[in-house]
C-alpha cells in the first residue's frame, strides 16, 4: 500500500525528530522550543496556515485537500515532558536536568509531525486536517486553555483524533474506542482512622 510505504521511507526522518525532542524536554507552558521547532516543520511542509500561541504555546497547522470543501477534522498531539531527571543512558537522553519525555510526548509530537508533512505531500483528501500541538497535557489544561482561545470554532474542527503510544501493545497493533478515552485524571484523599498495626 503507498501510505505504508511512504510511512516507512519516513521512519529515520520521524525518530530523528523524536530524538531532537527527547534531548531538548519543556514543561507545561513553557515549551517554546518545541513549539518553535514544530511551526519550522509545518511552515517547511507547505501548510496553508500555521497559527501559533494558541492555549499560550500551542500550535495548529492547517492543510487543505485537493478533493473539495468538506469538514475539519483535528489530529491532536501533546508537546509537555515531565519534571524527572534521565537515568537511561541512551545517546539521545535529556540534555536538560531535572525534565524528561518519559511519557512519550516526543513521540506523539514527532508522529503527528510525520502525518503533517504526508498529508500536505499528497492531499487526498475532502476538507481540511488542523494538525493541533498542545502544551500542558501533564496536568496543566493546555488543550482547555487551546479550546477557551477559539481553536475549534476559528477552523470550523468536528472532531480531533489523539494518539497515545502504548508501550505494551505488539508493534504494528493499536487499540481504539469509540468516544472519549484518557481525558482527564482526578485526585483524592482517603483518611483512615483506626489501631496501627502490619499491612
Amino acid at each position: 500500500m503507498p501510505i505504508l510505504n511512504r510511512a516507512a521511507e519516513m521512519q529515520e526522518e520521524v525518530a530523528g525528530w523524536r530524538r531532537h525532542l527527547h534531548q531538548t524536554p519543556e514543561l507545561n507552558f513553557d515549551v517554546f522550543q518545541t513549539a518553535a521547532f514544530v511551526t519550522d516543520k509545518l511552515q517547511a511542509f507547505g501548510c496553508d496556515e500555521v497559527v501559533t500561541g494558541l492555549g499560550k504555546t500551542g500550535v495548529v497547522g492547517i492543510i487543505r485537500g485537493r478533493k473539495g470543501e468538506g469538514p475539519a477534522i483535528g489530529l491532536r498531539a501533546d508537546m509537555d515532558a515531565l519534571p524527572i531527571n534521565e537515568i537511561t543512558g541512551k545517546p539521545y537522553a535529556s540534555s536538560v536536568p531535572g525534565k524528561m519525555h518519559a511519557c512519550g510526548h516526543d513521540g506523539h509530537t514527532a508522529m503527528l509531525l510525520g502525518a503533517a508533512k504526508y498529508l500536505a505531500e499528497t492531499r487526498n483528501f475532502v476538507g481540511s486536517v488542523a494538525v493541533i500541538f498542545q502544551p500542558a497535557e501533564e496536568g496543566g489544561g493546555g488543550g482547555n486553555e487551546m479550546v477557551k482561545d477559539g481553536m475549534m470554532d476559528r477552523f470550523g474542527i468536528s472532531k480531533v483524533f489523539g494518539m497515545h503510544n502504548m508501550p505494551g501493545l505488539p508493534v504494528g497493533e493499536f487499540a481504539i474506542k469509540p468516544g472519549p478515552i484518557m481525558a482527564a485524571t482526578a485526585e483524592f484523599t482517603i483518611t483512615v482512622k483506626g489501631h496501627g498495626g502490619h499491612a
